[in-house]
């Protein structure tokens, strides 16, 4: 038996046009303010990692209360703001090609490099904070992506064959991690760390300095382009 149709709300009862717009409103504001907490949290949190949420607040021009209407702790800010970061130094990950996997991994270093640059605090906390799970799931593609790489790079007997593959993609990520490291504690220039990053992971790959200079001396995305990383 067919279900009767479902009587229309009498005219009192429906929502006004007013009204539709009114809730339009409300959630357009809902959703810009979700995304200036996100944006000040970044930025604030890059200055002191241990920034209350009233700084934050203060820096969206936004109450406590209005923070605390989109995040229930400050650890929840802090997980939404890391893990959407990793997704983004994922998705800049994703497009790089070449048909060097040498030349691939230098790219994968450098891309990450300007990803992270002006963040260099919040990056140390993604992976070697609390948060470091969810951030590290959020990576797994362009992880996946390096593992790939590398794998292309030994087949072709381009990179060293002592290693495991898997291995040695893990080992190229944490050179660049050293470098973040090393970078957040001496206040690095960006083209020092451009190269630096490059070149680490080229020598963990099984190039010498020389062969890492050469080759990025003669591959043209590989140079570092001034305010590139702006």
């Amino acid at each position: 038996m067919l279900n009767p149709p479902r009587p229309e709300p009498a005219p009192h009862l429906r929502p006004t046009t007013s009204a539709r717009r009114t809730t339009r409103a409300l959630r357009r504001d809902a959703t810009e303010n979700r995304a200036a907490i996100l944006v000040a949290a970044a930025t604030v949190l890059n200055r002191d990692i241990n920034a209350p949420i009233s700084a934050v607040a203060d820096e969206a021009g936004l109450s406590r209360r209005s923070i605390y209407g989109h995040f229930a702790t400050r650890d929840d800010l802090v997980t939404e703001v890391l893990t959407r970061g990793a997704e983004r130094v994922a998705a800049s990950l994703e497009p790089i090609s070449h048909p060097d996997a040498r030349v691939e991994i230098a790219l994968f270093g450098s891309t990450l490099w300007s990803e992270v640059e002006h963040v260099r605090v919040m990056a140390q906390l993604a992976v070697r904070g609390p948060h470091r799970e969810q951030v590290a799931r959020a990576l797994e593609p362009a992880r996946r992506r390096l593992r790939a790489s590398v794998e292309r790079g030994v087949a072709a007997e381009q990179l060293r064959e002592d290693i495991e593959p898997a291995t040695l993609a893990r080992l190229i990520e944490g050179a660049a991690l050293s470098v973040l490291d090393e970078v957040t504690r001496t206040d690095m220039s960006a083209r020092r760390a451009h190269s630096l990053v490059m070149r680490s992971g080229l020598s963990t790959a099984g190039l010498g300095w020389r062969e890492a200079d050469a080759l990025i001396a003669a591959t043209p995305q590989l140079t570092f382009r001034e305010g590139a990383h702006a």
